[in-house]
């Protein structure tokens, strides 16, 4: 099992669903930088549960306890570990599942490999619950990168078949991603957002649920960062997005899409600007070759359904090893892309930090 990304920035992520707490570990920061914790907050604000119907009604403040790394909000050279409490878990709407496995949860690949040990509440350690210690490390980076003139924001692209505008690929207004981190749902176009939410209440009038596509763009990188082949830039980004609970995809710039075209309608021409050398368009997504060519990062995630649905489902009873019907109870998101967007900006902001200061 491994909970760390990270070659000289080093993320490690602990904690369970419904343990005492979940907390992060950051280590090989730079010291010396200063850390607005009201800033930090505001971020998790944006992924933490029962701020609408939309979303689990599980209440958690979300709200840090710093251990250690701070000193007078600078960074002080030792690893900065920052705690979450649990508090509203409701353990006993999962003492079915030690026996019958939830369909699409990783229920039954985890009894077999810890060999019945595993935390089956809320679904432990591969929770969404862990990407509250994520979205810290992430806000903390997001903080360096801007000093650094790197801008990270994303927003959701769809829900269903209910799409919102996308970024313009070649040039990212920062205001706009300001304008977005400030929704209560994070889209582009308000009437998208609207169709979004018919959809989600839709699946929820039928006890079911939605998926949907985030996308994410990150601005101001330098040319040539990455190593390649295989830590290439986009490598970096997929490993890290992929840690992320309910994720299936992800594509950059043009994409799965790029299959369906002519080289000459996906190449991007070089021009300069000044003096610097861009690329017209922009299909390639700020990177080629696993390096940063300067362009604008483009990135899209697509999340799943959310598993856990009201409607009874088939499953099997391990301990009389038969078939059988499973009613899933608990609290739970209807559509886990709404509340996923700051995650993949932190996911992308913490390979991003590492990847400069490697």
């Amino acid at each position: 099992m491994s909970s760390t990304i990270g070659n000289k920035v080093k993320v490690t992520v602990f904690g369970q669903s419904h343990s005492n707490g979940t907390g992060v570990v950051i280590d090989g920061l730079p010291a010396g930088e200063e850390i607005d914790l009201e800033r930090v907050q505001k971020f998790l604000s944006r992924r933490a549960p029962g701020k609408s119907r939309y979303v689990t009604p599980r209440k958690e403040s979300d709200t840090p306890s710093v251990i250690s790394g701070l000193v007078n909000s600078r960074t002080c050279g030792a690893p900065l570990c920052a705690v979450f409490s649990n508090s509203d878990t409701r353990s006993e709407d999962y003492a079915q599942h030690l026996e019958i496995p939830r369909p699409s949860h990783a229920d039954y690949p985890a009894h077999v490999k810890y060999r019945g040990y595993n935390d089956i509440r809320g679904g432990g350690h591969f929770s969404g619950r862990l990407t509250a210690p994520l979205c810290f490390a992430g806000a903390v980076c997001l903080q360096i990168l801007e000093r650094k003139g790197v801008k990270i924001g994303a927003h959701l692209l769809s829900v269903g078949d209910a799409t919102d505008s996308g970024f313009d690929p070649v040039s990212v207004d920062a205001a706009l991603l300001d304008e977005i981190a400030q929704k209560q749902f994070p889209v582009i176009d308000d009437s998208a957002g609207k169709s979004m939410i018919g959809v989600i209440e839709s699946a929820m009038a039928d006890n079911d649920s939605v998926g949907g596509i985030i996308e994410c763009c990150a601005t101001g990188l330098p040319v040539g960062l990455g190593e390649p082949i295989f830590d290439g830039v986009e490598n970096r980004l997929a490993a890290a997005i992929f840690g992320i609970p309910g994720v299936r995809g992800i594509e950059f710039g043009t994409g799965f899409a790029a299959a369906g075209m002519r080289g000459s309608e996906h190449n991007d021409a070089w021009v300069t600007d000044g003096d610097r050398v861009v690329t017209s368009t922009n299909h390639h997504g700020g990177i080629i070759g696993g390096l940063t060519t300067g362009m604008p990062i483009i990135l899209r995630v697509a999340f799943k359904p959310t598993s856990s649905i009201g409607i009874r489902q088939r499953s099997v009873n391990l301990a009389e090893n038969r078939n059988c019907d499973l009613t899933i109870h608990g609290r739970h998101d209807p559509c886990i892309a709404v509340r996923a967007v700051p995650v993949v900006e932190a996911a992308v902001a913490v390979t991003l930090l590492d990847i400069i200061c490697s």
